[in-house]
């Protein structure tokens, strides 16, 4: 999961809960602009705001083995093939 995909999810997950930025942020304590960044995968700043803003939200990070997959024969063909 990148960045852009976690920030899909915190921002899914504040807005079910009903949450505007500005409410996030009275809870956590981390400006709003801090937690929009998150929410468009820009934020490259402390775990702690991380952490922060997923505990008041419910989401937590799980560190998992990274997977690396080979593309298929399709996929590299469209990568490289002659534009017709």
């Amino acid at each position: 999961m990148d960045r852009v995909e976690i920030g899909i999810k915190i921002k899914a997950y504040r807005k079910e809960l009903g949450l505007t930025q500005k409410q996030l942020q009275e809870k956590t304590h981390v400006h709003k602009t801090t937690i929009s960044e998150m929410e468009n995968g820009r934020f490259s700043g402390s775990f702690d705001l991380f952490e922060r803003v997923l505990d008041a939200i419910g989401l937590e990070f799980v560190v998992t083995t990274k997977v690396h997959r080979i593309p298929n024969m399709h996929e590299i063909q469209e990568l490289f093939g002659d534009d017709d």
